[in-house]
């Protein structure tokens, strides 16, 4: 394990203090002493965190005698308990949207609890996780998506339109391929179509019930809800559009999939925005790119004629530990990321290159096609309430189809066991 201390004594200059006061003071007001010393440790599995280490400072300007600190554990998710239970338990901790909460339960406070006085409505109502007591134990500190990475000096080099709608997205798949671009879409194997069909099967299903509780019980034929986005999958996979040997040769879907996009030769990339958060920090890495530079961005993969799907899912939590000996301190730094309408949790999204859990939706401009969509076509796991085994089911389902040449038929009569 590493950690990094950042102590406003030896880190923070005399110009840096003013210009934090200048840009926060009006916006966060403190409510303990600002004499008062302490610590604040946070534990998780990112190895470097800058993101997190700029919030320190900003929020030393106002407790100047609080020493921050970040430790990493590569393990950390599987390690949380043992950390919280040790001689030196974290003041808040890394927390993942898919965990059992109720195995925490007895180390993580409750954001929603009125005494605290965290001004939770700057997240998206859809993100805000409550256990069966109503608790809410996280705060979403990053979200993510699925799409494409897209190469716009190609697009504009061969006077092709981005796609937003399905029948835009095989034109220009074959426009380029008719101008002799060899690979107009690629994807690690874990991705190659799954940006297209699973946020269509998961919008098929969002207002039926019928299908939901069908799919959770794995009801036999319930694999007939996936038909119409596997079938979407086979149609686009039958064009030939993608080449499953040069995808298979992409060795990851994050470091890999970056630098094989920096190639410069792929128009579009199917890409998680967890993965395309680390294309800044990938760019000198890239011979290619640091000799050729491209303009590029993130959008969604179009299924329909009326364009794609904004499926946002929680990347990143924290919980605080509410047998922390520094408990109002670490209070006092949540709602300092959640201040002026979660101001702090948008610089962190920004700094790392993610989607911002906030309703303000402040993207970098390299997402601004998402925030286009309507909202009728953004939704959240939490709204949908599909049970891990079918989601699993329909993942393999459309590998099976776009990578193993299994037909539609094959994969609904065999659904469940998969």
């Amino acid at each position: 394990m590493k950690r990094l201390s950042i102590c406003m004594f030896l880190c923070v200059g005399a110009l840096s203090i003013p210009a934090c006061q200048k840009t926060d003071a009006k916006k966060f007001v403190p409510e303990l002493d600002k004499n008062t010393e302490g610590s604040i440790m946070v534990r998780g599995h990112y190895e470097n965190f800058e993101a997190l280490t700029e919030e320190f400072i900003k929020f030393n300007a106002y407790y100047p005698k609080v020493e921050m600190s970040y430790e990493y554990d590569k393990n950390h998710k599987k390690n949380i308990l043992d950390a919280l239970n040790g001689d030196t338990p974290p003041d808040i901790f890394f927390t993942y949207s898919s965990l059992d909460f109720s195995t925490l339960d007895e180390f993580t406070e409750d954001l929603s609890d009125p005494e605290l006085g965290f001004d939770l409505t700057c997240i998206r109502d859809s993100l805000i996780y409550k256990d069966n007591n109503d608790k809410v134990p996280y705060l979403p500190i990053y979200t993510t998506s699925f799409g494409m990475m897209i190469n716009e000096n190609l697009f504009k080099k061969h006077n092709i339109k981005v796609p937003t709608t399905y029948d835009g997205l095989v034109k220009a798949c074959q426009d380029f391929m008719a101008k002799g671009v060899q690979y107009p879409i690629l994807g690690h194997n874990s991705m190659v179509l799954y940006p297209l069909y699973f946020p269509h099967f998961l919008a098929s299903i969002k207002d039926n019930p019928t299908a939901i509780n069908a799919l959770n019980s794995m009801s036999e034929g319930c694999g007939e809800y996936a038909r119409e986005s596997l079938t979407l999958a086979k149609d686009f996979i039958d064009r030939g559009f993608v080449n499953k040997e040069e995808c298979a040769k992409i060795g990851d879907d994050y470091n890999k999939t970056i630098l094989r996009f920096f190639e410069g030769d792929v128009p579009m990339m199917l890409a998680k925005g967890s993965s395309f958060s680390g294309t800044e920090k990938r760019e000198s890495q890239s011979e290619a790119y640091s000799a050729n530079p491209f303009n590029y961005s993130f959008v969604p993969v179009p299924s329909t004629d009326k364009g794609g799907y904004f499926y946002n899912t929680v990347e990143l939590c924290f919980s605080v530990n509410k047998k922390s000996v520094n408990l109002d301190m670490a209070n006092e730094f949540i709602r300092f990321l959640l201040s002026s309408n979660g101001l702090g949790l948008n610089r962190m999204a920004k700094a790392k290159r993610m989607i911002t859990p906030c309703k303000n939706l402040s993207y970098d401009s390299a997402y601004a096609a998402f925030n286009k969509i309507d909202a009728s076509r953004t939704f959240t796991p939490s709204q949908i309430g599909l049970a891990d085994k079918p989601d699993q089911q329909v993942r393999k389902a459309g590998t099976a189809v776009c990578l193993e040449d299994k037909t539609v038929d094959y994969v609904i009569t065999n659904f469940a066991t998969l």
